[in-house]
């Protein structure tokens, strides 16, 4: 396939379509030539600052048209885009902005103190935005536009045995993004998509880029609500919405609302959905749910479902091929048994070349076999491929894949705790909460609420305990590892954080 080149493709439809809508976002509508004229001027101020093709730049940002026009002004520039959750800080946000040794953090006004607070940014300019609305337009900025292989933006994807690792994803990688959505939500000219995804994941980068490669539009809203979402569809006119984690479960929990048969809405496509869910979802709400498969490391989407087989991802994206490998390196075909999904491609830069500055996890996961994912699947007897979850030690919390190793790190700083396992146990609504062990030092102890507070400071809300268990006996091996297997999913001691009961009531019954 040929790769257009996303940011020249945006200058073309600035200047061909100039009033051709691109989003909506409230009451706002933003056209090409809107965005385009902003991306310009973002990307000519920065290089009129001294800044560089290459160089990289931390954005923590809420959702905004100006977190929009940034990030294409970023592209624009040939910079390299580093999004990170505003919610972060402490040592997650220190690991990211060590790793990758920005050249400045453009953030939310708000957000100074936390980034001074995590230690390693007191000498990069910062940067905050406080109007949200569309920055000033700037003429065609005089560089060459960015190649499909030179480097977009750096990602960072929660470890499991340690820190988050930046995966570096080209600006091909984030067309094939875009195409792979495409692809899989059966888009036709004239769609509208309802986009709540934050900017900064992977689920909402590639949205942001598909009205570049169709005829479409998005509808953004600045939250995912529950108790509104059919009401929000009806009032834009959407064709098709994006599910994530517990989000079908969510919906399907909600009291029956005249909106919900009123709207537009062909298509639900994404990843998670319960095989339980999947039959009820469509037949309520007259959606088809099109699942897929896939991670940032590989253009995100990986397969996608067309033939409305319940449970499965599907089959490989066009430049994909999948092998599952089991424990002695055999391919498995259908019916025997679960693999490693190890991702092949016939289209050279489709696959990472690896992670930023992490030669250790690179060597790991980029063999002569194929990308690794570190996730286990299986074949149905028609070549379908199921998912079957992650091998590594993390867990799916609130639509976020939280690291054990970040959160057990930051629990073993308190100066009350001697040792900390996390594991993720099934929550009421999605898919897991984090219960965490601690077992405290000798001679003290400790408070469980003590210790929340304590950590909250220094951790992101979906990577936030909500259940807390003092042990003094952890199994272990003679190694002295903590078999997390072993460890009760219910123990009859367990505290709880009152705020995580808050959180679920509001996801299950948001107004």
């Amino acid at each position: 396939m040929q790769i257009q080149g996303l940011v020249n493709r945006l200058q073309a439809l600035g200047d061909t379509a100039p009033e051709r809508l691109f989003a909506q976002l409230g009451e706002s509508p933003l056209t090409f030539s809107e965005l385009a004229g902003a991306a310009n001027g973002i990307a000519a101020r920065l290089h009129e600052q001294g800044m560089r093709k290459g160089d990289r730049v931390v954005l923590m940002m809420a959702n905004s048209v100006a977190s929009l026009a940034t990030i294409y002004g970023l592209l624009r520039g040939g910079f390299v885009w580093v999004p990170v959750n505003p919610a972060l800080v402490g040592e997650p946000l220190a690991h990211v902005i060590r790793t990758t040794q920005p050249s400045r953090i453009i953030c939310d006004a708000g957000l100074e103190a936390s980034i001074l607070a995590c230690g390693s940014a007191s000498d990069i300019p910062v940067e905050t935005i406080s109007d949200h609305g569309l920055p000033k337009a700037g003429p065609a900025l005089d560089e060459r536009f960015p190649e499909p292989a030179d480097l977009a933006a750096i990602m960072f994807t929660s470890g499991t045995t340690g820190p988050a690792k930046g995966v570096m994803v080209s600006h091909m990688m984030l067309e094939l993004a875009a195409e792979g959505v495409a692809l899989c939500a059966d888009l036709v000219p004239g769609d509208n998509l309802f986009m709540w995804e934050p900017f900064y994941h992977i689920g909402g980068a590639q949205v942001l880029l598909l009205p570049l490669i169709r005829d479409v539009h998005l509808s953004i809203a600045e939250r995912f609500s529950a108790s509104k979402f059919w009401q929000q569809l009806v009032e834009t006119g959407c064709t098709h919405i994006h599910h994530l984690g517990g989000i079908i479960q969510i919906l399907l929990k909600q009291p029956v609302s005249e909106f919900e048969r009123l709207h537009k809405v062909r298509i639900a496509w994404g990843g998670g959905c319960a095989p339980d869910a999947w039959r009820p979802f469509e037949e309520r709400f007259g959606v088809q749910i099109r699942e897929c498969y896939g991670m940032t490391e590989c253009s995100s989407l990986t397969t996608w479902n067309n033939e409305w087989v319940v449970g499965s991802v599907g089959r490989p994206m066009p430049w994909f091929g999948i092998d599952l490998i089991d424990e002695t390196g055999r391919i498995l075909g259908p019916d025997e048994g679960r693999g490693e999904i190890v991702v092949r491609t016939s289209l050279p830069g489709a696959i990472t070349q690896g992670y930023y500055r992490n030669p250790e996890a690179t060597e790991k996961a980029i063999r002569p076999t194929g990308f690794h994912t570190g996730d286990l699947g299986s074949w149905n007897a028609d070549g379908m491929l199921l998912f079957h979850g992650r091998m590594t030690d993390s867990v799916r919390c609130k639509g976020e894949n939280v690291s054990a190793f970040e959160v057990e790190s930051v629990a073993a700083r308190h100066p009350d705790v001697l040792d900390a396992a996390m594991v993720g146990v099934p929550a009421d609504i999605g898919e897991h909460d984090i219960q965490l062990f601690i077992e405290p030092r000798a001679g003290t102890n400790p408070d469980p609420a003590s210790i929340w507070a304590w950590m909250a400071e220094q951790l992101a809300p979906h990577q936030r305990p909500r259940y807390i268990v003092l042990t003094k006996d952890m199994p272990r091996t003679p190694s002295q590892r903590i078999q997390k297997h072993l460890l009760p999913k219910e123990p009859d001691n367990r505290w709880e954080a009152i705020s995580s009961r808050k959180t679920d009531m509001k996801q299950g019954a948001r107004s």
